[in-house]
């Protein structure tokens, strides 16, 4: 399937408030559980605020759905990684075919795993969900990574994909796969945050520090090059971008819209987020935090976003593993505060 654009705003978007009596009433009850108050530490605010997000006082997180996003990206010529570009095909095999990180760990976690071709240059397996856009970004450094239109349709493409696929989700999270897009990431997590090209770029797929240094200047060749206008997200997206990252921005736009929170995962995800929250600040409301990436520019972005990480494992894969991980956490949340019993149902009231 082509990326056409849509007849559709793929940014027209309503995104209900919180549900602060939901919270409230989630709170009230975490007050009468079996246990000292506050004795669960984060994981009763956790299960305060998917209450507020959800519309319930009683949060789930089940079912769960991670979307993983894969595209190319022509800033790869400019030597930025330490792999090639055909490793994002391969990638997107492994993944399809169940044996990749996101696999496992979504396999382990009872999470529904959907893998989305956004524009890969080259062939990937049937089964793979299809919202080509093209066969990878332009190199950035020479001119925009896309035009407006297909930035959009890719947005759009990633709107369909949770009506299509993740309609019936408690919790939606991000992934991604594409060799070249922490250095797309690392350009619109500059523009989004005002820090320096420098302090959010990293090593990426482990390349060397002659390579990152090689890397922030293409980054700082590109946004000179394409000269992005940093109030318009969708300019942003279409000068550094990538059509991975513009699907995510759709996926999260679609998902606060169900009122499903968005797990966002490492530092590509992250810079997916940002731009939805650009588009609509109220997104930032059903943003969830997983890992702590080793990347730098994460901690920009969770700074931007006013996002707490779950854990910090030293985990930089992408994917969506961190999500996965995530996920697992805010399952335990829900569980804990829907399973126990409240002193009165125990007979510990005092009465």
């Amino acid at each position: 399937m082509s990326g056409d654009p849509t007849t559709v705003d793929p940014l027209d978007v309503a995104i209900p408030p919180l549900d602060d009596a939901a919270r409230q009433a989630a709170l009230d009850r975490q007050a009468e559980l079996t246990k000292p108050p506050g004795s669960l530490g984060r994981l009763e605010t956790m299960a305060a605020e998917i209450a507020a997000m959800q519309s319930t006082a009683e949060p789930r997180v089940d079912p769960a759905v991670v979307v993983t996003m894969a595209a190319d990206h022509g800033v790869v010529s400019e030597g930025v990684s330490a792999y090639p570009q055909s490793i994002t095909a391969a990638m997107v095999a492994t993944i399809h075919d169940g044996g990749a990180a996101i696999s496992a760990l979504s396999e382990s976690g009872d999470i529904e795993n959907v893998v989305v071709d956004m524009g890969v240059a080259g062939e990937v397996p049937d089964g793979v969900v299809d919202h080509t856009i093209a066969d990878g970004t332009a190199n950035i450094a020479e001119g925009p990574a896309m035009s407006r239109e297909q930035a959009r349709s890719a947005i759009a493409a990633g709107r369909s994909v949770v009506d299509e696929h993740a309609a019936e989700a408690a919790v939606v999270g991000l992934g991604e796969m594409g060799i070249g897009n922490t250095t797309a990431s690392a350009a619109i997590t500059a523009l989004l945050t005002d820090r320096s090209v420098d302090a959010v770029t990293g090593h990426g797929t482990g390349i060397d520090e002659e390579t990152r240094a090689r890397k922030v200047d293409v980054i700082e060749r590109a946004i000179g090059t394409t000269d992005p206008d940093r109030t318009d997200p969708v300019d942003v997206l279409r000068s550094v971008g990538g059509f991975e990252i513009a699907g995510l921005v759709g996926v999260t736009l679609a998902a606060v819209s169900r009122r499903l929170p968005v797990v966002v995962d490492g530092v590509i995800a992250g810079a997916a987020a940002l731009l939805a929250a650009e588009i609509e600040p109220r997104v930032a409301d059903y943003l969830l935090g997983s890992h702590e990436s080793v990347e730098p520019g994460h901690e920009a972005q969770l700074a931007a976003l006013g996002l707490e990480p779950c854990v910090d494992y030293g985990m930089r894969l992408g994917e969506g593993t961190g999500a996965a991980v995530a996920i697992g956490i805010y399952r335990a949340a829900c569980a804990a505060h829907t399973g126990m019993s409240t002193f009165a149902e125990a007979g510990l009231d005092g009465e």
